[in-house]
């Protein structure tokens, strides 16, 4: 069974993310403009009515989505993508064979040639979220990249240049 997820602008406050479980429960997450987020979870018999309401550190937030399998990183970049008409993200393995292992992420020159950002980088199983141009590659390294389809193509060709004079 596939999940319906639905999302709602609360002008002035951020984004609510709802889903209804199989069990017919109704529960969300409020994103607010400030960072904060809540856990909400909505009355049985009245789904407009919070039953309750639990706010989460950042801490607590990023626990509770890798308890659920999921990087908290990578559900608000879903999220944006969603938000941002033409504006993508993608996750791209940096093979052995890149001139880029060992090298730093400023070497790549990557948003300057393609306009995409490389926004985090995941290396056994930790996110380093929005890495400095002295971030060092390694071989099997994932970054996450926002950018338009073209962008983002471009940012995979270049981490997959394996000539040594580029």
């Amino acid at each position: 069974m596939r999940v319906r997820v639905e999302q709602t602008a609360l002008p002035g406050i951020g984004v609510r993310h709802d889903l209804v479980t199989e069990s017919g429960r109704r529960l969300g997450v409020v994103s607010h403009r400030n960072g904060r987020r809540d856990l909400v979870l909505y009355d049985p018999d009245d789904p407009d009515s919070c039953q309750s309401d639990i706010p989460l550190t950042d801490d607590e937030a990023e626990a509770l989505a890798d308890i659920l399998g999921a990087s908290l990183m990578l559900g608000q970049l879903s999220g944006l993508r969603e938000q941002a008409a033409g504006l993508l993200t993608e996750q791209i393995a940096i093979p052995a064979g890149s001139r880029y292992v060992n090298r730093m992420l400023g070497d790549t020159k990557a948003r300057t040639r393609t306009s995409a950002s490389i926004v985090a980088v995941l290396r056994d199983g930790e996110v380093n979220v929005s890495p400095l141009p002295t971030f060092r590659f390694a071989a099997g390294d994932v970054v996450v990249v926002v950018g338009t389809r073209k962008g983002l193509d471009g940012v995979s060709a270049i981490l997959a240049d394996s000539d040594p004079d580029g």
